[in-house]
């Protein structure tokens, strides 16, 4: 999944994030860091009734929209190494969420889907993610969830050109 490029901002001024502010409390990486772990406790807390966390319910969710059917795919999506995954594709499969299939082209592929209950609890997923973003968005207008939502989508397309840093 690759994030949509970014406009050309060749016309715009471009802002540099100064050195003297790197270690400061409200320093974007750090808040966009505290952002993700917010919305991931909600969302742990929101899923619990699910019987999944965080961990175990993103897998679910990329499974049931056809981003990933492999481990290693779903280690590379979640950003986690394979051993991780395996884990937690072990304790998915203990609650009959999964089943591991082998390739019939390459047997060396194991291939994942979701079993009817994994169906079941993939469809108890959106809601929850949708109750801790409109948690997370309370009091913005939606001009500004729009706007920050293309900001985000811009450092995502500039993290992502291959360009050189400072470039």
């Amino acid at each position: 999944m690759n994030p949509p490029r970014s406009p050309d901002m060749t016309d715009s001024p471009t802002y540099s994030f100064p050195t003297s502010r790197c270690v400061s409390d409200d320093n974007l990486g750090f808040l966009i860091k505290q952002v993700y772990h917010s919305l991931t406790r909600v969302l742990d807390r929101e899923t619990a009734p699910l019987g999944l966390t965080a961990r175990q319910w993103r897998p679910i969710i990329m499974l049931a929209s056809g981003k990933a059917n492999t481990p290693a795919e779903l280690a590379r999506l979640n950003d986690i190494d394979t051993g991780a995954m395996t884990r937690t594709l072990d304790r998915l499969e203990a609650k009959g969420l999964i089943r591991r299939t082998r390739s019939q082209e390459d047997r060396r592929v194991v291939n994942i889907e979701l079993t009817e209950l994994g169906h079941e609890k993939a469809a108890g997923i959106p809601p929850c993610i949708a109750r801790s973003l409109n948690h997370h968005l309370r009091g913005f207008s939606k001009d500004e969830a729009t706007q920050l939502q293309h900001m985000l989508l811009r450092m995502l397309a500039n993290g992502s050109d291959g360009k050189p840093l400072g470039l």
